[in-house]
């Protein structure tokens, strides 16, 4: 099981909900404002980028990374809250 971050910068419209739907789905943890942890089997980061994108307007960004260490200082939540 792979640790993946996704940071978004939702633009013009800002419909949060549509992804925040999707990545509770996901069972991710929200750790700042607009990035998120949570776990996955057999994805890979191009895969969870083009899946996240239909949730998300065609000029907002996003990013997701496989992460293999971390630390966390301040946040509102961290991966060792994945369940």
């Amino acid at each position: 099981m792979a640790l993946y971050l996704l940071e978004y910068d939702l633009r013009k419209q800002r419909d949060y909900q549509k992804l925040y739907d999707e990545l509770n789905r996901f069972g991710a943890v929200r750790i700042l404002k607009s990035l998120w942890c949570f776990n996955r089997v057999s994805a890979n980061t191009a895969g969870l980028r083009d899946h996240f994108r239909q949730f998300i307007d065609s000029d907002d960004g996003i990013v997701v990374a496989e992460v293999t260490d971390w630390a966390t200082f301040n946040t509102q939540g961290n991966p060792k809250q994945l369940g």
